[in-house]
Formats: structure tokens, C-alpha cells, sequence
């Protein structure tokens, strides 16, 4: 799987309280792919946050689940910190950015 499709992937994963797919929230900074063995390097908008689960751990789920993949490992970071200027520009209109 390339990584442009686990990318298309992780936009059905949302954050629940802002209701915006993780990839248009820029939360998704690196997606590697190596014969299966699938690494995600995000973030979330604040440290603390009490998404925390929901939102890394959904990625991984919805991403063990495809073929293709043997495992994935999320690593949540905290550098760089998110802003929202890390949005698309439909996340930022949806959020009145």
C-alpha cells in the first residue's frame, strides 16, 4: 500500500470534538510504509488532550485492519507543536480560521 493511500486511510479518522479527519487538521507528519510494517508520526492540537485514544489509537485500529499491513506503530510527538496554521484550507473555513 503506498502511503498516499493510508493518508486517503487516516482521513476517515476524526477528532471528535472538532469533528475535522486528522490529515485536514495537519495532526499527520510522517507516513512510512516498509513491506507492511506501517509508522505514523502525529500530533494532536494540545498536549493533554482527552482524545488521546480516540484519536491515535483509532488510526492504528483502522489501519491493522487492511491487508496488506502486518503492524503499525503511532508515535504521538510534541515537536513541532501543532497550530492551526498546519490546516487545509477547507479545515480552516470549517473552524472559521
Amino acid at each position: 500500500m503506498e502511503t498516499a493511500d493510508i493518508r486517503k486511510l487516516l482521513k476517515q479518522v476524526y477528532d471528535p470534538e472538532l469533528g475535522i479527519n486528522i490529515i485536514d487538521l495537519g495532526l499527520v507528519y510522517e507516513i512510512r510504509n516498509e513491506d507492511g510494517d506501517v509508522y505514523i508520526r502525529m500530533t494532536l492540537t494540545t498536549p493533554g488532550c482527552p482524545m488521546h485514544d480516540t484519536i491515535a489509537g483509532g488510526a492504528e485500529r483502522l489501519l491493522r485492519r487492511q491487508p496488506g499491513i502486518r503492524s503499525v506503530k503511532v508515535d504521538v510527538v510534541w515537536d513541532p507543536p501543532w497550530s492551526p496554521d498546519k490546516m487545509s484550507e477547507e479545515a480552516k473555513t470549517r473552524l472559521g480560521f
